[in-house]
C-alpha cells in the first residue's frame, strides 16, 4: 500500500463517541441540481456526437478532429478541472472558512492574475509547436498526410480553447464554492450548442467555401469556449466576485508572493504529476489506436462519450457537491460530519452506478445502435464501438468512485497519495495494454481502463480506511446485497431486450428504434428501483440526506 503523511492527525480508528452527523438536506438537492444540469449536458452531447457521427463516420478526417482535440483538453486538464480544481478549490473553501469573503476575494484576484497570464503564454507556445504535439500524441496518423495536416491545423484553430476553459475552471470552483451550482453545471451546454451548430450549418457553409467541413468543427470549439466563459463571469460579477486581473509584471510578482497562491502552486505540484499520469495514459492509447485499423481512436471517442455519461451525472455531480463541503468540514475539524459525507456519497456510487455498468455491458449494442448508427455511421462501426463500451463498462463503478474519493484526499490537501496510486496504477495500466490489445484491439485498450480504474478506486478507499478518516456506517453488507438481487433482476430483462430486438436493422425505422430504446430504459429504471423497494432498501430515506 502506498501511502503519504497525512495533511492533518490521523483520526482515531474507533468511532466516534459524537452523535454521528446527518448531512446537510441540501446535500442531495445540490447534487440533483448538478446532476439535471449536467442530464442536460451530456444529452446534448450525444446529440453532437450523434450528428458529428452520421455526418463525418468514423474515418481519417475524423480522427485528425478527435485528436486535435484531445490535445487542448489535454491541457485543460493541468490548467482546469484537473490540478488546478483540485488545489484551488481546498483552498478556497479553507480561506473562506477561516478568513471570510473579503480576504477570499483577495486571492482569487491573485489567482486569476496568474492563471491568466500562465494561459496567454501556454497558448503562444501550442499554436507554434502543433505539430510536435500532433506527432506526439498520434504519430499514426501520418499513414494518411492529409489527415495529419488536418490534425495539425484543427489543434491551432482550437488551442486557445484551453485559456477559456480554464477562466471557466476558476470561475466554477468559485461558483461552487459559495454553492452557486447550477451555472457551472450549465454551462457546457454552450460547448454541445456550437458544435451542433457549426457541423449543421457550419459544415456545408465550409464546403461551400472549399474548405474541408470538419474543420467547421473546430470553430464550433473556440465560440463554445467564449460563450461558457461570458455565462460563468456574468455570474461572479451578478456575486460581486469578478476576478481583477493584473496586467502588469509588480501584478503578478505580488500575486506570485501571497500564501494562498503559494499554497495553491505546492498542492498543484503533485496534482500535475497526477494530472499528468491520466493524460499519459491518455496519450499512450491514442498513440496506439492510431497504429490500429483506420477509425479506432474514433471508435474509442464515440464509445468513450458514452461512458461519460454516467461518470458526469454520478461522479462529477457528487464530486462537485462534496467537494467544498468536505474542505469545509476538514478546516473546522468536524471528523464525523467529513466520514459520513462521504459514506452517504458512496452509498449512491454503489446504489446508481452499477446498474449503470451493467447497461453498458449487457446493453451496449442498443445504446450504440440508437444513438450513432445513421449516416455515414456503418453497422460495422455499432461493432467495433459496442466493444469498447463494454470494455468501459467494466470499470464504470471504479470510474464513478474515484470522483467521490478522491476528494476525501483534496479536502485535507493531500494530493501526494491519490498521485502516487495513480502512477502505480498507469503500469498496471499499461501491462493491461500488453495482454489484452493483441488479443481484443481498440476494446483491449478500454478494457485496460476499466481494469485500472476499479484497481484505483480500491486501493484510494483502502487509504482512507487505514488513515481513519473514513469509518463505514452500519449496514453496508446488507445494502449491498440488495443493490446485486436487484441488479440479477435488471441484468435478466437488458439481456432479453438486447436479442429479442435486432437494433442494428432497425435502421431503417429510426423512431420505431429510439422509442423502443425509451420504454426498455424505462421500465429497467422501474425494475430495479421496485425491486430495491421489495427487498426493503429505504430510498427515501437514502436519497433525502
Amino acid at each position: 500500500m502506498l501511502s503519504a503523511k497525512p495533511a492533518i492527525v490521523a483520526l482515531n480508528t474507533s468511532r466516534p463517541t459524537l452523535p454521528r452527523y446527518t448531512p446537510n438536506v441540501s446535500l442531495f438537492k445540490s447534487a440533483s441540481i448538478v446532476s439535471g444540469l449536467t442530464l442536460i449536458s451530456r444529452i446534448t452531447g450525444l446529440m453532437r456526437e450523434l450528428l458529428i457521427a452520421s455526418t463525418f463516420g468514423a474515418s481519417a478526417l475524423t480522427d485528425a478532429f478527435n485528436v486535435a482535440f484531445r490535445i487542448p483538453n489535454l491541457f485543460r486538464r493541468l490548467f482546469a478541472e484537473g490540478a488546478f480544481s483540485q488545489a484551488f478549490v481546498p483552498v478556497l473553501a479553507a480561506s473562506r472558512q477561516q478568513h471570510g469573503d473579503e480576504a477570499t476575494h483577495v486571492l482569487i484576484n491573485q489567482v486569476a492574475t496568474l492563471l491568466v497570464w500562465a494561459l496567454v503564454l501556454t497558448s503562444m507556445v501550442g499554436v507554434v509547436g502543433a505539430p510536435a504535439l500532433v506527432w506526439a500524441i498520434a504519430s499514426g496518423l501520418q499513414q494518411s498526410p492529409d489527415g495529419f495536416e488536418a490534425a495539425v491545423v484543427m489543434t491551432r484553430w482550437m488551442f486557445p480553447y484551453i485559456a477559456f476553459m480554464s477562466l471557466v475552471a476558476l470561475a466554477a470552483g468559485v461558483l461552487n464554492t459559495w454553492k452557486r451550482f447550477a451555472v457551472p453545471a450549465a454551462t457546457p451546454v454552450l460547448l454541445n450548442i456550437s458544435m451542433i451548430a457549426a457541423a449543421w450549418w457550419g459544415g456545408p457553409w465550409f464546403a461551400r467555401l472549399g474548405v474541408a467541413p470538419i474543420y467547421a468543427l473546430s470553430a464550433g470549439v473556440m465560440l463554445g469556449g467564449v460563450a461558457q466563459l461570458a455565462v460563468q463571469l456574468w455570474a461572479l460579477h451578478r456575486l460581486g466576485l469578478l476576478p481583477r486581473v493584473g496586467l502588469g509584471w509588480t501584478a503578478v510578482k505580488e500575486a506570485y508572493q501571497g500564501d494562498g497562491p503559494k499554497r495553491i502552486l505546492q498542492l498543484m505540484a503533485p496534482a500535475l504529476l497526477g494530472v499528468s499520469v491520466a493524460q499519459i495514459s491518455l496519450l499512450i492509447n491514442t498513440q496506439i489506436a492510431s497504429h490500429l485499423s483506420p477509425g479506432s481512436v474514433s471508435w474509442l471517442s464515440y464509445a468513450d462519450r458514452l461512458m461519460e455519461f454516467p461518470t458526469a451525472l454520478l461522479g462529477v455531480a457528487l464530486g462537485v457537491v462534496l467537494m467544498p463541503q468536505l474542505s469545509a468540514a476538514k478546516a473546522a475539524n468536524d471528523t464525523a460530519k467529513y466520514s459520513d459525507m462521504l459514506d452517504w456519497g458512496l452509498r449512491l456510487v454503489v446504489v446508481l452506478a452499477l446498474p449503470c455498468a451493467l447497461a453498458l455491458l449487457v446493453f451496449s449494442p442498443a445504446l450504440v445502435a440508437v444513438l450513432y448508427n445513421y449516416g455515414a455511421f456503418s453497422a460495422h462501426d455499432v461493432q467495433q464501438t459496442t466493444l469498447a463500451l463494454m470494455g468501459y463498462g467494466v470499470g464504470l463503478l471504479g470510474l464513478v468512485a474515484i470522483k467521490v474519493l478522491a476528494p476525501g484526499y483534496y479536502a485535507s490537501q493531500d494530493i501526494r497519495t491519490p498521485v502516487r496510486i495513480a502512477v502505480a496504477v498507469l503500469v498496471m495500466t499499461q501491462l493491461f495494454n500488453l495482454a489484452l490489445v493483441p488479443y481484443l484491439a481498440h476494446a483491449g485498450l478500454a478494457l485496460s481502463i476499466g481494469l485500472g480504474a476499479l484497481v484505483n478506486a480500491a486501493w484510494l478507499l483502502l487509504g482512507l480506511r487505514q488513515k481513519g478518516a473514513y469509518l463505514p456506517s452500519a449496514g453496508w453488507t446488507r445494502f449491498v446485497l440488495q443493490v446485486l438481487a436487484a441488479c440479477v433482476v435488471l441484468s435478466a430483462w437488458l439481456a432479453w431486450a438486447v436479442r429479442y430486438w435486432d437494433w442494428t436493422a432497425l435502421h431503417a425505422t429510426p423512431l420505431l428504434r429510439v422509442a423502443l430504446m425509451t420504454g426498455v430504459l424505462a421500465v429497467s429504471a422501474l425494475l430495479y428501483f421496485v425491486s430495491l423497494t421489495l427487498l426493503g432498501l429505504k430510498l427515501r430515506a437514502l436519497l433525502r440526506r
